[in-house]
């Protein structure tokens, strides 16, 4: 049998580009804020994570630029070697203060963040609980370490408790929950969550990286919303989202931070941040931490987009934050939907199955400060003329204005 039959049998990719309906690795021919450019189409982007804009704020590009100018394009090398500069060690400490938390370091993605902390820190006899709904990168994680994994049913407090009980009382146990989850747009029950990490004497491990710079008071994220800080033990987060960079970080008690530094195979055979990157995230965070105008406005687009949405009958689910999903039900319908959406110069994420369980298929949209009203109007009034076209939305189904 060859080793590559299964790519020649593997028809899912084959199909889609026979009936034009190929929606990934679209190469954008320009990209500027919450406009870009696509087969020399101009394209309002409703499916960006740059929450804040950062990514094109003149302060953080000058930084990134200043620091290539100083320490060239690449920082050479493995944070363990001769690939930590002095921007990583400035980085970390700004984010330790910021999260309130001891120590936090930074891998060169949020991917590798959570596959190097998780699989370092799980054992032989340890278990990982984790919400059926977590990103990948957890699931790897926990696939690459030695200890066990128990999945409860997406924010089901009930469940957990269930799975927890059922955990030998020596076996080491790690809750792990995205504290916003990325396709559904909800947030973790981490109130009741912590009261169940105490009674069965677990840790507890949030993945961030859609929370920081967009929820709580000071951007802090979803641990700081629900007022769980002090009682979460680690938080992991990308750079990718609200920071407008890329990297990720992980940041808790000093003893296991210094652990997982030593002990992350990602980190260790992985080449570092690299300066833009890591400039670029000191300098947005320093906008983070003072960016209560912004959040202030990325929720009034958020509230306007989605309330707007459930007026004329959509279907959004869970959703309470930026990230806004159109549920459709069927995938067929999810990439024609995408499609004319595309054809009308809207820029959607069509979200279909492995990334969702079948039945749930869905059109990820997610909401930017820097949108203007006239923007998301004119998206608004795209996506009623095509769900009506599409029997996706009806009159009968429309809410009271």
């Amino acid at each position: 049998m060859d080793v590559f039959q299964k790519c020649t049998d593997w028809d899912f990719v084959k199909l889609l580009r026979s009936d034009q309906m190929y929606p990934y690795f679209k190469p954008l021919h320009e990209k500027n804020g919450s406009e870009v450019v696509l087969d020399g189409l101009p394209m309002i982007m409703m499916g960006s994570n740059d929450y804040l804009g950062l990514s094109h704020n003149p302060t953080v590009m000058a930084s990134a630029a200043e620091a290539i100018s100083k320490y060239g394009t690449s920082s050479s090398g493995s944070r363990l070697l001769n690939g930590t500069l002095t921007l990583h060690t400035q980085l970390e400490e700004r984010l330790a203060t910021f999260l309130k938390k001891d120590r936090a370091i930074v891998f060169s993605t949020g991917y590798e963040t959570n596959l190097g902390a998780i699989s370092a820190l799980l054992g032989r006899g340890d278990v990982a609980i984790i919400d059926r709904s977590v990103h990948a990168s957890i699931i790897d994680g926990i696939r690459l370490g030695v200890g066990k994994m128990l999945r409860f049913q997406h924010n089901d407090m009930d469940d957990l408790e269930n799975k927890l009980r059922s955990i030998p009382k020596h076996s080491g146990k790690l809750i792990i929950v995205d504290g916003v989850f990325s396709m559904d747009g909800d947030t973790a029950n981490l109130k009741d969550i912590v009261y169940l990490k105490h009674k069965y004497q677990a840790r507890l491990l949030v993945d961030d990286a859609h929370g920081i710079g967009v929820l709580g008071k000071n951007g802090r994220g979803t641990c700081e919303y629900f007022d769980v800080e002090a009682e979460t033990d680690l938080i992991t987060g990308s750079f990718s989202k609200a920071f407008g960079s890329l990297g990720g970080f992980v940041a808790g008690d000093n003893d296991v931070i210094d652990y997982i530094q030593y002990q992350a195979r990602s980190m260790i055979f992985s080449s570092s941040m690299t300066p833009a990157s890591i400039a670029a995230a000191i300098s947005s965070l320093d906008i983070i931490e003072n960016g209560e105008d912004l959040r202030a406005k990325l929720w009034a687009n958020t509230h306007k987009f989605s309330e707007s949405l459930q007026r004329m009958g959509f279907d959004i689910g869970r959703s309470t934050t930026p990230i806004i999903p159109i549920l459709i039900g069927d995938t067929p319908r999810t990439f024609h939907f995408w499609k004319q959406l595309q054809q009308h110069g809207v820029f959607t994420n069509p979200i279909v199955s492995p990334a969702v369980q079948e039945g749930n298929e869905l059109i990820r949209t997610s909401v930017m400060s820097t949108h203007t009203t006239a923007q998301l109007d004119n998206v608004l009034r795209i996506f009623e003329q095509i769900g009506t076209s599409l029997n996706i939305i009806n009159p009968g189904s429309r809410a009271p204005a």
